[in-house]
């Protein structure tokens, strides 16, 4: 059985064809600069050399087109024909209010997801564009539409409420949705069986640090909190986003450099994090390279990002009065040691004994504290394809 799962940009498509027999990728690729001159489809098959196709893409349509061609192809496809996939997950940024679960797409949830454009301006729409594409171009085969909410909003109203009156989540849905949910979704499962923890009240923080990064708890696979709010922007210091502010700051601004509302925003947004603080870059490599290199702002900007972390960590450790594993995952997660290293060492008074023969591990699934660690430390790569795919089996009944 192979299911297709789809992430559609507003110019983009990545794709992944995926045997769920044995969970292996089949094909991946990507398609970029959708309705914009230069149209490029790059298609990866295990084993063989990449197949790139430069062509007109004026639509999601023609690019899924391109895919299923590309995927059929006798010299590098890997189906003799589109019968062959049984049915395409697409990750959909924002479900609302109206969505707890991955759903099996008709007229209703589509609907919905037009209706939350507002809360997913950029991603919302390309999201629908990919479901309506995969619908012309294959008729009658289910669509899952895994939404990057579902994982938070299995939090209790007290988590995700914000200190305002109710008639705005009334009106607006305003309220903590949190995101990389698909990803702590996968990761906190993943942990619980790798861990082998006990079977009950197992108590998980996850840690998905990138360019955008954010950190779950969960008891028992359930969120119980997550640091991303009614848009990706609140909690952590990011590449170009400035996490927590107070919310004066925007006013402040918008006064003093006679901006609005929405200027400040893509400020915040697009021009500030470990991007401003440093002044060198939103990558945490150059950062990296930059402070061993004497840059102050650099340094201050990792220190920063670092110090975000540990708090937002003991925070979570308290509201599950305690915690039986943390796991790292994401682009620094996985593959930046020395970020990891240090905030693992800052963990100390949680009876976390890092496991020194570990520290370097990178990129693979791994335990980084000794056996007598009260607190088990991992490092585990996230798959956020699988992690649909997984979903759009189970939602379609096709288990």
């Amino acid at each position: 059985m192979k299911i297709l799962v789809i992430n559609a940009g507003s110019s983009s498509l990545k794709y992944q064809l995926i045997d769920i027999t044995d969970e292996s990728v089949k094909a991946k690729g990507l398609c970029e600069r959708i309705g914009i001159d230069g149209s490029v489809l790059t298609h990866k098959v295990p084993g063989k050399e990449d197949y790139v196709c430069e062509a007109p893409m004026p639509t999601h349509k023609q690019a899924i087109e391109m895919v299923l061609e590309a995927l059929v192809d006798k010299d590098h496809g890997v189906v003799t024909n589109v019968d062959e996939i049984t049915a395409i997950g697409h990750r959909v940024l924002h479900g609302g209010i109206k969505f707890t679960e991955s759903s099996l797409v008709d007229d209703k949830v589509k609907e919905v997801i037009k209706e939350c454009f507002p809360l997913g301006p950029l991603h919302n729409p390309a999201n629908l564009m990919g479901i309506e594409a995969c619908q012309a171009a294959m008729p009658g085969k289910p669509n899952v539409a895994v939404f990057d909410t579902t994982f938070g909003m299995g939090m209790e109203p007290y988590a995700y409420m914000y200190g305002i009156d109710p008639k705005y989540y009334e009106k607006y849905s305003i309220r903590r949705y949190g995101f990389h949910g698909t990803s702590h979704m996968f990761v906190s499962a993943e942990t619980i069986k790798y861990a082998k923890l006990p079977e009950g009240n197992q108590r998980v923080i996850v840690c998905h640090l990138g360019n955008g990064s954010s950190i779950s708890a969960s008891i028992g696979g359930k969120c119980v909190d997550t640091s991303m709010g009614l848009t990706p922007l609140e909690g952590l210091i990011m590449g170009t986003r400035s996490g927590d502010v107070d919310p004066a700051v925007v006013q402040t601004i918008a006064n003093g450099e006679g901006l609005t509302v929405d200027e400040v925003l893509n400020i915040l947004n697009k021009k500030s994090g470990v991007l401003a603080m440093s002044g060198v870059s939103s990558d945490f490599r150059d950062l990296g390279a930059a402070a061993a290199e004497g840059n102050e702002r650099a340094k201050l900007a990792l220190d920063a990002f670092k110090h975000r972390v540990v708090k937002y960590i003991g925070a979570y450790a308290a509201v599950m009065n305690g915690v039986d594993a943390i796991s790292f995952t994401g682009g620094i997660g996985e593959n930046d040691v020395t970020t990891r290293g240090d905030i693992i060492n800052r963990l100390g008074y949680l009876g976390i004994i890092p496991d020194p023969e570990k520290a370097n591990i990178r990129g693979k699934k791994a335990e980084l504290t000794t056996p007598e660690s009260k607190v088990r430390v991992f490092c585990l790569p996230t798959n956020e394809e699988l992690a649909i795919a997984r979903e759009t089996v189970r939602v379609a009944g096709l288990a």
